[in-house]
């Protein structure tokens, strides 16, 4: 069998487009998700493979894993045919996920056992980002390996950060997820005072825009995905409640009392309470005044 040089595991907003990219640029892609519509789906294009994650391994693949979090990739790693057991000298892991650090660094001593090279990686620039191959990643681990991989990185990614010890891409990733979403429901907030005052919706973001209040909800979320009733921000809800539940845990952990962390992650378990967990979060902004007055 032609061995890959980059494996990618799981297919779904973010990861179609890495995959595809990390092809386009050449390098022979092997692809795995636990669909077999999204594996098939991938398998047409150019210089795409499919293979379950612990024949990546075998081959000393550059893995790539955009699923969930920690568990899903935890589960791969089991059985003799799971990474662990499989993996040949030189494998590296690139964790995309956004997860809890210190889940991160366990996960990364595993993996070391195993003689794997585990860094965290985690992204920022959305499904468009993915698709563009112009996200942003935030990177821990050892860095002689993270620079041996930047020339295959760049396939997806126009700026690289080098943070530290492996678990602080992650870290940084939900301090910045915590302003992301705190900043959309805040622009949320102030779209409804708007409306109520008599106001347009699409006046304000346009005098946000170009005054202080800017941010890239304004910018991008609302244009794209509000005001012009798309409603197809392509994440779901699910996704923003388990980025701040893991913000609300990591700042108790601290001693700090991160109390905007705390609104937005209320706010967001009560849309959960609601049934919206699958629902794409653009769609919050409908249902903010009956989210926010739920008991």
């Amino acid at each position: 069998m032609t061995k890959p040089t980059i494996g990618v595991i799981g297919l779904g907003n973010m990861g179609r487009g890495i995959a595809t990219n990390f092809a386009k640029a050449g390098h022979l892609t092997a692809v795995w998700d636990i669909s077999e519509g999204a594996r098939n789906n991938l398998a047409a294009q150019d210089n795409i493979m499919v293979a379950p994650p612990g024949e990546m391994a075998a081959a000393g693949a550059m893995m790539v894993y955009v699923v969930p979090a920690t568990p899903e990739i935890e589960a791969s790693f089991e059985g003799e045919g799971g990474v662990l057991a499989q993996a040949a000298p030189g494998t590296v892991i690139y964790d995309l996920t956004t997860s809890f650090p210190e889940d991160t660094k366990r996960i990364a001593a595993r993996a070391a056992e195993a003689g794997i090279q585990y860094l965290d990686a985690a992204m920022s620039g959305g499904a468009t980002g993915a698709d563009a191959g112009t996200l942003t990643l935030m990177i821990g681990g050892d860095q002689a390996t993270f620079e041996t991989c930047r020339s295959k990185l760049e396939a997806i990614a126009d700026n690289m950060y080098f943070l530290g010890d492996v678990g602080a891409g992650h870290a940084m990733k939900l301090i910045h997820n915590m302003v992301t979403h705190s900043i959309f429901l805040t622009t949320c907030e102030a779209g409804r005072m708007a409306e109520r005052a008599g106001l347009k919706l699409s006046d304000m973001i346009d005098v946000f825009n170009t005054s202080n209040a800017r941010s890239y909800s304004s910018e991008a979320r609302f244009p794209r995905h509000i005001l012009s009733e798309t409603w197809d921000a392509r994440s779901r809800v699910y996704n923003l409640n388990k980025d701040l539940g893991m913000v609300v845990r990591m700042a108790e952990g601290m001693g700090m009392d991160a109390r905007y962390a705390k609104e937005t992650s209320t706010f967001l378990n009560k849309a959960i309470d609601r049934g919206m967990a699958e629902d794409d979060y653009s769609l919050l902004y409908k249902v903010f005044d009956d989210i926010r007055e739920d008991g």
